[in-house]
């Protein structure tokens, strides 16, 4: 039988106890209705009837007292129509006799009315005629009447009893029935949906077995409806499941081994964790770093591993925001000291996630830099030291190519003067480029010396107008700055103002005559962005990523050359201070070079 069928049965059952139920309620119902209509329709007339005799006798009887004091002719009409009427309720009384012993009364009745109506004689009647043989008579009829009303009365009384006890059994028997039809309901539903519940339950159970991993269930097949059906596909689903599993477990495990060969043969440190920042995974390059066996590492919190709560806090935010960290340049790298020896590693953490955009946990990559730094040092010794050689000798040579060029400049040709001027000018660009190799090789040592003070915007700006102003002027270029509210900021003015400078020095070089160069601060938060944009040639997008590095020029023809190292300078400085530089720029249509500062608020600049 389908599972459509049963639960029609089941309704069908149950459809039939209501019916039952109501068929028994409506045949009780009638019983009692049958029951009222009696006492009203035989009892209560014969009453009524009772009633209307004993009324109209009496009527007779003031007639006869009335036609007693003289008035005979009114007391003749008031009789007649007073016999009318006891005549009228006689013939209902004696049209509806249907108790025992009310025959013999109405008998008894109509015999002795009429022996009263004989007695009754309005000519003759005397007192003393009325009193010894129509009062008596009068007497007989009425008690006669009152028989017949307490006879129906009594037997009304005796249906109302009747009738009492009838709703009763028929409350009884209703209670009865329909306790009865809602024990047979009951029992029939839960029998029915224990059919239905207990397959269902246990398929519930192996869908959830099947959903954690046991693919081994068996339903048990008890039936050929619906729910047979249902519990033989899942038996099929979970054999091709097991089947599935036990077919991918070899190749799982192989991806697994070469995963972790794969990570394990990668020479910089990896550490990968779970959201709840657990190790699942950690090289043995990562183990020497921290200090820690890959094999013990394993199922441990990052803490517990490597006691770093600056590192820890990187990790834990790249995890809970799902993004990788924009740090500084100075904060992605790891100092750790080791003994006599300092190590640096440079670190990158990325989040793992998956389609879904859920966060899954982290992996840190660990790159040695220890021995680039060295490398970075001896250069900028090396720097140091052949700058230092060099800005002897080549201020040597500028002091006596500018003797050569006053003295002699009567004894020189043309050509060998323009020859003169321009060893001149190369010995100029060489001290240029010695300084600045030395500026910048200070910077990064960290040997320049910085004065923090407050530094108000409003002056520096006015300050780096004023030292660039011929120069706009010569090429018809108008400086303009804006500054929405007073503001002063932590800087060294000299340092701050030399980057100021070159930032517009680099603008004028790059715009064309006529144009137009803004000075613009904003602050945001607790930083004051500091930025200068023109109207010039602007920047080529590959540029844009390497301008501030070290010996970068852009290849355009307006360049009047220089030596590749004042962004670079600028790019140091602001760091420094503890800003960052950037720039935006569309090729064709200008430039916009922006950095940050810390600004100094008043309670700070009080003390």
């Amino acid at each position: 039988m389908k599972l459509r069928q049963k639960i029609l049965w089941g309704y069908g059952i149950a459809l039939g106890l209501i019916l039952f139920v109501g068929g028994w309620g409506i045949f009780n119902l009638r019983r009692l209705g049958r029951a009222s209509n009696a006492i009203v329709e035989e009892n209560y007339r014969s009453i009524i009837a009772a009633e209307k005799k004993i009324d109209a006798l009496e009527r007779q009887d003031s007639a006869i007292l009335l036609a007693l004091l003289g008035n005979e002719e009114q007391a003749r009409g008031q009789f007649r129509e007073a016999e009318f009427r006891f005549l009228q309720a006689f013939a209902n009384s004696k049209s509806n006799v249907t108790i025992e012993g009310e025959a013999e009364i109405i008998e008894a009745l109509e015999a002795t009315y009429n022996d009263y109506l004989k007695a009754v004689r309005f000519s003759t009647i005397t007192i003393q005629s009325y009193d010894e043989e129509v009062f008596p008579l009068f007497e007989s009829v009425r008690d006669l009447c009152v028989d017949l009303r307490e006879l129906n009365s009594e037997t009304m009384l005796d249906a109302a009893d009747r009738t009492r006890w009838l709703s009763i059994q028929a409350t009884w028997s209703m209670a009865i029935a329909g306790g009865g039809a809602a024990g047979l309901g009951l029992i029939f539903s839960l029998l029915l949906s224990d059919r239905l519940v207990k397959p269902l339950r246990k398929m519930t159970e192996a869908t959830e077995s099947i959903a954690d991993g046991n693919y081994n269930v068996a339903l048990p097949v008890t039936s050929q409806d619906e729910l047979g059906i249902l519990a033989t596909a899942i038996n099929s689903m979970s054999e091709k499941l097991q089947s599935f599993r036990d077919l991918n477990v070899g190749k799982i495990i192989n991806e697994q081994q070469r995963s972790e060969a794969i990570i394990s043969s990668i020479a910089d440190g990896i550490i990968v964790v779970d959201d709840q920042l657990k190790v699942i995974a950690l090289n043995p390059a990562a183990g020497e770093i921290v200090k820690v066996k890959p094999i013990l590492a394993v199922d441990n919190h990052f803490l517990d591993v490597f006691n770093n709560q600056k590192f820890y806090q990187y990790l834990q935010e790249t995890i809970t925001t799902g993004k990788a960290l924009n740090l500084k340049e100075s904060e992605n790298v790891l100092t750790l000291n080791r003994g006599e020896t300092t190590q640096y590693y440079q670190f990158q953490i990325n989040p793992v996630i998956n389609k879904n955009k859920q966060t899954l946990g982290g992996i840190v990559l660990l790159q040695d830099i220890t021995k680039l730094r060295e490398l970075d040092r001896l250069k900028s010794d090396f720097v140091d030291t052949a700058s230092h050689e060099l800005r002897t000798p080549l201020t040597g040579m500028a002091m006596s190519l500018s003797m050569l060029q006053e003295m002699a400049e009567s004894k020189l040709s043309d050509s060998e003067m323009e020859l003169v001027t321009t060893a001149n000018e190369d010995v100029a660009r060489l001290s240029s480029l010695v300084n600045d190799l030395l500026d910048l090789s200070k910077i990064e040592s960290g040997r320049i010396d910085l004065d923090f003070v407050p530094l108000d915007v409003e002056f520096l700006f006015s300050k780096a107008i004023a030292t660039l102003k011929v120069q706009a002027e010569d090429k018809q270029i108008s400086l303009h700055s804006k500054l929405p509210n007073p503001v002063k900021v932590r800087a060294d003015p000299n340092k701050i103002l030399w980057v100021l400078t070159n930032l517009i020095a680099n603008a004028i070089r790059y715009t064309q005559t006529g144009g137009e160069i803004n000075l613009r601060a904003k602050q945001h938060q607790e930083q004051l962005y500091i930025s200068v944009q023109d109207n010039g040639a602007g920047i080529p997008r590959e540029y844009t990523s390497k301008i501030f590095d070290k010996f970068v020029q852009v290849e355009n023809q307006e360049s009047l050359g220089g030596s590749g190292l004042g962004l670079a300078i600028c790019k140091e400085i602001v760091k420094a201070h503890g800003g960052t530089i950037w720039v935006d720029s569309i090729f064709g249509e200008g430039s916009t070079f922006t950095f940050t500062l810390p600004i100094v608020n008043e309670q700070l600049i009080n003390n």
